[in-house]
């Protein structure tokens, strides 16, 4: 079964294709833009657009849309490989979590930066010794007898620190509790005294994952978000943002299909890998919908984004086999003439983190276990 937009949608989806074509043109590669690709400029015609805070109320400065057309505006761009980097963390989570959980002078502060484009968030989460496991964090909020909080600790993987404006992190407000029920998330600005932002060059030459250390910084009292050791109830709505878009569908979708033309067609085997990976992108597209339009359970999120992710690393396999030899000769230091098998080379090194970030994979196959079938345990 084939859905179809209505015509709005699909000319709203071709505009949205174009703006992210041509952004992707200004970079080497194509792939992973949403997580790795800063252009505040693109940032800003986001903005202008109106395609930052789609879906958010308008009473807030939101467009107050149909989350399918946020929805038809982001697989276009993410598609193409448009570096969305700059805006997209705060447009995917950030937003939506103050819109919950945020006070009205909270939304007030800081969902205009976000709207307009000029302000870059990060997300302060996984730690040295926790990633996917929250309720392992260790680093400490205290209260300061001054006033507000004072935060030690050490984030890492934290996406675009080095060029962000806020921090939305999460610390533990209340040692004494249980490790669920003692985390707070506060609003951190990036430019305070005692923050160490150091990127982590990776094996494909990216710099976008970051090791942040805070050292007794002062964050104001009005910057706690929500309830008070209220976090992980909080954090698991914020991951069902995170884990549940079409970005984990689509982040190699360009390299893809700039490799079709050079697969062997008349192997059976090759028609048959590329049936399935069509076959995969519409299941996964639909997994996403569901999400979209509310149709999904709580904790839906786990399953779409671990049939997705998965998915985008068969896409990487495929691809380096269509182009075989030619993808092999690369390094991140010594990028090839040739366009395609760069970006190739680029995703095989890249494509095992696609089942890492935001929430491995087992444990996300734990979750739909537990939460979403009722399994048993063992």
């Amino acid at each position: 079964m084939e859905f179809r937009l209505d015509p709005s949608l699909l000319a709203l989806a071709r505009e949205a294709t174009a703006v992210g074509r041509a952004a992707a043109d200004r970079r080497p590669i194509r792939e992973d833009g949403w997580l790795v690709g800063h252009d505040p400029d693109l940032a800003l015609e986001l903005a202008r657009r109106s395609w930052l805070g789609m879906t958010w109320p308008t009473a807030v400065g939101g467009g107050g849309r149909p989350a399918l057309e946020r929805f038809v505006v982001f697989e276009a761009l993410i598609s193409e490989g448009a570096p969305l980097a700059s805006c997209y963390f705060a447009d995917r989570q950030i937003g939506p979590t103050l819109l919950q959980f945020g006070s009205s002078a909270q939304q007030e502060r800081w969902l205009p930066g976000i709207l307009a484009g000029t302000d870059t968030w990060c997300i302060g989460m996984s730690e040295p010794d926790a990633g996917s496991d929250v309720a392992s964090l260790r680093t400490r909020a205290t209260p300061d007898p001054a006033g507000g909080w004072r935060v030690t600790g050490t984030k890492v993987w934290t996406s675009g620190a080095a060029v962000a404006d806020w921090c939305y992190l999460i610390a533990r407000t209340d040692p004494t509790a249980k490790p669920h029920a003692g985390l707070s998330e506060l609003v951190v600005d990036m430019t305070l005294p005692g923050i160490d932002v150091r990127p982590i060059v990776d094996q494909t030459g990216d710099r976008h994952f970051c090791e942040v250390t805070f050292d007794d910084v002062h964050v104001p009292a009005d910057h706690l978000i929500g309830e008070p050791n209220g976090s992980f109830r909080q954090v698991m709505r914020q991951m069902e943002h995170e884990r549940g878009g079409i970005d984990r569908l689509v982040s190699n979708r360009r390299m893809y299909l700039d490799c079709l033309p050079f697969v062997d067609r008349s192997d059976p085997r090759m028609r048959q890998e590329l049936a399935a990976i069509e076959s995969g992108y519409r299941i996964g597209r639909l997994l996403v919908l569901r999400e979209v339009v509310g149709q999904a359970p709580q904790q839906f999120s786990a399953a779409a984004k671990t049939a997705c992710t998965e998915h985008e690393q068969r896409v990487a396999t495929f691809c380096g086999r269509v182009l075989g030899a030619r993808a092999q000769a690369w390094s991140p230091t010594e990028p090839s003439a040739d366009d395609l098998a760069f970006r190739v080379a680029r995703n095989l090194v890249y494509a095992p983190a696609y089942t890492l970030m935001g929430g491995t994979t087992q444990i996300l196959r734990t979750i739909v276990a537990d939460r979403l079938l009722g399994l048993p345990r063992a």
